[in-house]
């Protein structure tokens, strides 16, 4: 996937004013390689600049977010996802740029941001409340329904430093919620606590969505961004690459993320070739080796694979297995389980692998080729050793399509 910077972002049509205005925004971080005390005094002056490296986390980024939207900001580690809501928030300052908004914002960052680990779980309740802009008589009026909805009453007269990390996002996400803010900017936090209170996070962040107020997402669960965004940022390296559609923005981040393992398994190959005997290579017939093709559901596809023995072997497996992109198998085969008898190989051999109007769901899928010998032992795996995608699905999401017919009884 070729990569192209960007300065601008250019969302859909705006849902309202805007209340989030960036522009030129750039930050820079300056990172030390004199690790030691002793070491800054020696580098002081003019050989110090030798010690010191510049990183840029964003680079000219301008953008109005619309009230209403729904945006969320995806990428790789590293590529400023983080930095940005950081930014938008107030929490760090721009190197260059001007940084706007508009009404009351409240801003889950870090996990406990805002919390004292000395003070208890009531007595962090009215801190935080009052950083993010509510007064003690506030407060008191919402206390009740905060530590309800955070469902940790019986440790609300603790020390936050007890806390699990769950109960930590609990208590902070229940504050959050209930100081009725314009600007709701989440980091990561849903990631942590149990499924009953992440439904009940989302339903949430759903209300909010039908009550016109604005989201500003951060989270590596593409399946969230799906579900959630009308909007999605893929940031690459501090620059914007895509801006607009969410399926859009998650295909490019996956093909992103494939070109970087592809670039990481060359440099550092981790497959063991056993008893002489490798899967050569693996791709999808048709597609004149066209890097992450894209499908539609109940399109016939080939995988063909080509292996090698150089000593020879009687009996032998081919097996094929397609993931998902959160790593969960869809489907598998081998040929000890089909009625096809491969020969001995002494040399090279090519095997396909056709499936039949395969109804996958929308997303990105990774093939896997294994080598094995009838004992079941793998003689080579080829992890991931291509990717195609299939078109995304306007009626219907899931691993599987199926077309779905709604009636009323």
């Amino acid at each position: 996937m070729t990569i192209a910077s960007a300065s601008s972002l250019s969302g859909s049509a705006p849902l309202g004013p805007a209340v989030i205005r960036l522009e030129g925004v750039s930050k820079r971080f300056v990172i030390r390689k004199d690790n030691s005390l002793k070491e800054r005094i020696v580098t002081l002056g003019r050989a110090g600049k030798r010690h010191r490296e510049d990183f840029w986390a964003l680079r000219g980024l301008s953008a109005e977010l619309s009230a209403g939207q729904t945006v969320a900001l995806i990428g790789h580690n590293g590529s400023g996802k983080s930095t940005l809501l950081k930014i938008i928030g107030g929490i760090i300052a721009p190197t260059d740029g001007v940084v706007e908004r508009r009404g009351r914002l409240a801003a889950l960052l870090e996990l406990g941001a805002g919390f004292h680990p000395d003070l208890t779980g009531r007595e962090n309740v009215y801190l935080n409340a009052s950083i993010l802009g509510l007064s003690r008589e506030e407060t008191d009026e919402r206390f009740d329904d905060i530590v309800a909805y955070s469902g940790i009453s019986e440790f609300i007269d603790t020390q936050v430093k007890f806390y699990s990390s769950g109960m930590y996002v609990r208590l902070a996400f229940a504050v959050a919620v209930h100081t009725d803010p314009d600007i709701l900017l989440v980091d990561e936090v849903l990631a942590v606590g149990d499924e009953a209170f992440q439904r009940k996070c989302l339903d949430t962040i759903r209300t909010f969505q039908t009550e016109g107020r604005t989201i500003v997402l951060v989270t590596h669960s593409l399946g969230q961004v799906a579900e959630l965004a009308d909007r999605a940022i893929l940031l690459h390296h501090g620059n914007v690459i895509m801006d607009g559609d969410p399926n859009a923005a998650i295909a490019a981040f996956r093909d992103l993320l494939e070109d970087r393992r592809q670039e990481e398994i060359h440099a550092a190959p981790l497959n063991p070739v056993l008893e002489n005997g490798r899967v050569l290579s693996a791709h999808l017939a048709g597609y004149d080796g066209e890097r992450n093709p894209t499908l539609h559901a109940g399109e016939d596809l080939e995988i063909v694979a080509e292996f090698e023995h150089t000593t020879g072997i009687d009996r032998w497996i081919c097996a094929i297995q397609i993931d998902n992109a959160t790593g969960q198998k869809v489907y598998g085969a081998s040929t000890d389980r089909s009625p096809l008898e491969l020969d001995p190989l002494h040399g090279r051999r090519t095997v396909s692998l056709k499936l039949l109007e395969p109804m996958l769901g929308g997303g990105k899928y990774f093939v896997n080729v294994s080598f094995m010998d009838y004992a079941g032992r793998h003689l080579h795996d080829l992890t991931q050793a291509f990717s195609f995608n299939v078109a995304e699905h306007s009626d219907a999401s899931g691993s599987v399509y199926a077309k779905p017919e709604f009636r009323v009884i």
